[in-house]
């Protein structure tokens, strides 16, 4: 994670949060038609395409209220890892969360709003440090799994007055990317192994780059071993450093 990273990441969720608020103030002067036109509706096919718009959409103010504090913060710990993903990760959940609720739930009531991103985002943050086994991204799911707990209540079964399968989808959607998404590791060496660097990779005093023998044949102090770049205690060095600490 770099200090780029971290801008992009603020830079999205604010035109994000910009975008949900600029509707929701077309809607509301429509008097909340784009909801009858672009919401979920159970079961029928001419809406099965809106479990893309209804994230964007709300029911009224106090909806969109609501939504709006945890769907920046947990947006934002779901996109400093890079944009690319983060858009991936949000295509998937609104695919998991909205056939969720176009299939299973019962009714022909609407269903917008961004509840199910919000659930994605939240289950990804819990699970990505797992999958990829970095220690600062469990760290940071742990934090959030402990300030924001509570929004799994809604995703209890029989909930009355939220789409808590439209919630549940969105988790499943979530945990689902961390999969997907997580980090592509090289096979691991041979139990024992290390990286031998050849004589012009020493540094040192004395060895600005490594000396030979005559022939070509590497002295004894001319081979080094060192650590795997990719053990945990190296990838924390590297978030460390990307941090300026």
């Amino acid at each position: 994670m770099s200090l780029r990273q971290v801008r992009d990441a603020l830079v999205v969720m604010a035109g994000f949060l910009a975008l949900i608020w600029l509707l929701q103030v077309v809607n509301w002067a429509d008097s909340y038609r784009l909801d009858i036109s672009y919401g979920i509706l159970p079961h029928s096919p001419g809406h099965l395409a809106d479990i893309f718009t209804a994230p964007f959409l709300h029911f009224s103010w106090q909806h969109i209220e609501g939504n709006s504090i945890p769907l920046f913060v947990l947006g934002f710990l779901a996109a400093y890892r890079g944009i690319v993903k983060f858009l991936l990760l949000t295509l998937i959940v609104a695919v998991t969360s909205g056939l969720a609720v176009w299939l299973f739930q019962s009714g022909g009531e609407l269903t917008v709003g961004a509840s199910g991103l919000i659930f994605g985002y939240f289950g990804y943050v819990l699970v990505r440090g797992l999958f990829d086994r970095n220690l600062v991204d469990i760290a940071v799911g742990i934090a959030a799994g402990v300030a924001y707990w509570y929004i799994l209540q809604v995703a209890i079964p029989g909930t009355p007055g939220v789409s808590w399968i439209g919630h549940l989808g969105g988790l499943a959607g979530g945990v689902l990317a961390g999969w997907l998404l997580r980090a592509r590791r090289p096979a691991a060496a041979a139990p024992g192994s290390a990286s031998l660097l050849g004589p012009g990779d020493l540094s040192g005093p004395g060895t600005p780059g490594g000396t030979t023998r005559p022939g070509g044949n590497s002295s004894s102090g001319d081979t080094t071993f060192r650590p795997h770049p990719d053990n945990p205690r190296a990838r924390l060095h590297r978030e460390l450093d990307d941090l300026g600490l």
